[in-house]
């Protein structure tokens, strides 16, 4: 498998190596310890679904009110918000490293409010910190980790960022089953969560920064450092060559990118619409309506037991965690566009089975099939999460780790995670109340209309970058917006074997 040299770039790559991700231990345990930040989101993202129900039997203020409810949910979304909007620029300027510490001593402070916290307003407080250093996780654990990948591998260690994710939700899930009979039940399932923050802020002590954002600051021993312990001599030679070029490239924008810059040239417009769209698409086609909602849908479908609920939404949270392995196995193999599109299809289906069951659960009266109705319902979400976790799961942060030049990805990144949280947002603080003015049927009805225009929107903006280099993914947006627009196709069979 080779890649030639593009036109107009100044480097010629020489024979791509065959690479597994197990084949460097220094890189995988690098791409572990910036996941954890991965596995902070997917726990806070979980744990509050379980979390919430008793939180409900302690303050009766929340129990009557819906929008109270969906506040305690949605606070850490609006901190992710800000966390995600000024975490690029804290990339950019102080560097990867240094973002995930700021973001784990943020979290854990929050992590501790909450456990201590008197009244639903300190929890809300609490839930606002947290949200700040999942915000700022949620930017730099993918950039980091693409940043000292090679290319052949990744979309699949970024994506293990994802798996992380998933897997938070699901220890979320056993936290929560392991203290519903504990005294204070829902302090310790949101205390706890203190626990991997610390334990990755000391273990990013012991890891360098990332090589291209030192290359990028004109610390170049320290690059080529960190690079010859990723790569073979042959391949780091070509590695330093091609970092070169993208600071020569680049050396007029640093320290100087603002977020306005994004949208004065066309290759930037197009991939930050592209990044951005797929962000906004994740979330809007439901996936944290069922992650944080899914036991309070699982008693919706007519299971009322607190416990049965946590239960079925482990299986859940699990089914997650396993999907997204699928897609690290497919995501450079099948390529990222092609596993969003199937993703896709298999979410607009298993909505029409949710919408379906929900519907005949309300019309159910009459028949006495409530329950049957109900596991119906708890498969539709179980397909939904194997549609989902392989494909929308992991692509849109895949793909928006990669497909912005060295200069710009810091600011870009922040900039798409904050549409993936606003989104988000507006998500979790909907959710509940759009239920009860049209019903679970229609609901989820309408997010399946949402997942057939994110089809559509991935059929037309989103390109392949399966395989390619940083530097031939900037080339890729030049000639879309200024060549012949082949040059996906083009890149794509450089990189075939």
């Amino acid at each position: 498998m080779t890649i030639e040299s593009l036109p107009g770039s100044s480097a010629s790559l020489g024979p791509k190596r065959s690479m597994s991700y197990f084949s460097n231990v220094y890189v995988l345990g690098l791409t572990v310890t910036a996941g954890i930040g991965g596995l902070l989101f997917g726990y806070d993202t979980g744990v509050i679904s379980g979390a919430l129900l008793y939180i409900k039997d302690e303050f009766e203020l929340v129990a009557r009110s819906n929008f109270l409810q969906e506040t305690i949910v949605s606070m850490a979304l609006v901190g992710a918000m800000i966390g995600a909007a000024g975490g690029g620029w804290v990339n950019d300027a102080y560097g990867r490293k240094k973002a995930t510490l700021i973001a784990d001593v943020v979290f854990t402070i929050g992590s501790l409010v909450m456990c201590a916290a008197p009244d639903p307003y300190v929890l809300i407080f609490g839930r606002l910190l947290v949200g700040l250093g999942v915000g700022m996780a949620s930017v730099t654990a993918p950039v980091y980790i693409a940043e000292a990948s090679p290319s052949e591998i990744r979309g699949g260690l970024v994506s293990t960022n994802v798996l992380m994710i998933t897997s938070g939700q699901f220890l979320s899930y056993l936290v929560n089953l392991a203290f519903t009979e504990v005294n204070g039940t829902w302090r310790w399932m949101l205390g706890v969560a203190a626990v991997p923050a610390i334990l990755q802020f000391f273990l990013m002590l012991l890891l360098p920064e990332s090589p291209r954002w030192l290359y990028m600051k004109n610390e170049k021993e320290q690059a080529v450092s960190v690079l010859s312990k990723i790569y073979d001599p042959d391949r780091l030679e070509e590695e330093k060559v091609l970092l070169s070029a993208a600071s020569d490239e680049n050396i007029e924008f640093k320290d100087s990118v603002k977020y306005l810059d994004v949208f004065k040239s066309k290759e930037m417009r197009l991939a930050f619409f592209a990044g951005a769209g797929l962000q906004a698409f994740q979330q809007f086609t439901g996936i944290n309506t069922v992650m944080y909602y899914s036991p309070t849908i699982v008693q919706m479908a007519g299971f009322s037991s607190n416990q049965l609920a946590l239960l079925l939404s482990l299986i859940v949270a699990a089914m997650n965690a396993a999907g997204t392995i699928v897609g690290i196995y497919l995501i450079d193999r099948c390529g990222r566009r092609r596993l969003a599109l199937t993703s896709l299809l298999g979410v607009i289906l298993s909505l029409f089975i949710l919408s379906g069951a929900f519907f005949l659960q309300s019309s159910s009266v009459n028949f006495s099939v409530g329950t049957n109705i109900g596991w119906f319902a708890v498969l539709g979400l179980a397909l939904y999460i194997a549609s989902f976790a392989p494909g929308m799961g992991p692509v849109p942060w895949a793909v928006n780790s990669e497909i912005y030049p060295e200069a710009y990805r810091g600011v870009c990144g922040g900039m798409s995670a904050t549409v993936n949280w606003v989104c988000n947002l507006i998500v979790a603080q909907t959710f509940l109340s759009v239920v009860a003015l049209v019903g679970t049927a229609a609901t989820f009805l309408m997010i399946a209309g949402i997942a057939i225009i994110a089809f559509g929107f991935v059929t037309a903006f989103v390109p392949e970058t399966k395989g390619l280099s940083f530097d031939q993914v900037e080339r890729l947006w030049k000639d879309k917006a200024w060549g012949t627009g082949d040059s996906q196709e083009r890149l794509l069979s450089e990189t075939e074997p």
